[in-house]
């Protein structure tokens, strides 16, 4: 897999500014382990995929973290909104010459290697492959070539990113490929009871504090 790319889109792990929504019922501290954890899980699912791999920072690269220099090249994203970021991430990575490249975040704990091999798989066939999210949304983008419009005009962080992108494919007359629907961890009725044992959260009180 030498010829792909997975492109990782990742915030700083920093108290109030990570799982935002999450925070508002769980509070920030909470919420901060909760991510880690998404982290945490990210790196296991994609260590081992044979594809180069990028993790872009949403606010600083951070050279000494679980993200090995050795195994991952590290960028920094750019861009006034989400789509401006990743269309400048792929259109970074694909100029390398990479005849597939898949994007994904950090936010889905029910996404694992196998899924992620496929998606690869899809493209082999497919000019895009979308990863469809519970939320509306989506946990996965595949392309072998830029496709600028799938990133303008698009209400982020609302359920009708999806609706939305596939509209614009079809109106486009693009030929994509759908991954099974999973969901994304962005309030706490989303949480899982191993997510939360995992992040260790049942030992930090309400106040924030050590329990």
């Amino acid at each position: 897999m030498k010829e792909s790319a997975l492109i990782i889109f990742v915030k700083n792990p920093e108290p109030g500014k990570v799982k935002t929504r999450l925070a508002k019922t769980i509070g920030d501290l909470k919420a901060l382990l909760i991510y880690k954890e998404l982290l945490r899980h990210t790196v296991h699912i994609t260590q081992n995929l044979s594809c180069n791999k990028y993790v872009f920072y949403e606010d600083s690269v951070n050279r000494n973290d679980l993200w090995l220099n050795v195994s991952y090249h590290k960028c920094l994203q750019n861009g006034k909104d989400l789509g401006e970021r990743m269309l400048n991430a792929f259109s970074e990575v694909i100029q390398q010459g990479y005849k597939k490249v898949v994007i994904i975040g950090s936010d889905c704990y029910e996404l694992n290697t196998e899924i992620l091999l496929e998606a690869f798989r899809k493209l082999d066939s497919r000019k895009i492959v979308l990863g469809p999210a519970i939320d509306g949304g989506y946990y996965l983008l595949g392309l072998r070539s830029l496709i600028s419009q799938i990133f303008i005009a698009i209400p982020w962080s609302t359920e009708k990113v999806l609706t939305r992108t596939l509209f614009i494919l079809n109106q486009c007359q693009m030929d994509y490929d759908l991954l099974p629907e999973l969901r994304d961890i962005d309030k706490d009725t989303d949480l899982t009871e191993d997510l939360k044992i995992e992040a260790g959260i049942y030992h930090i009180s309400e106040g924030n504090e050590v329990a």
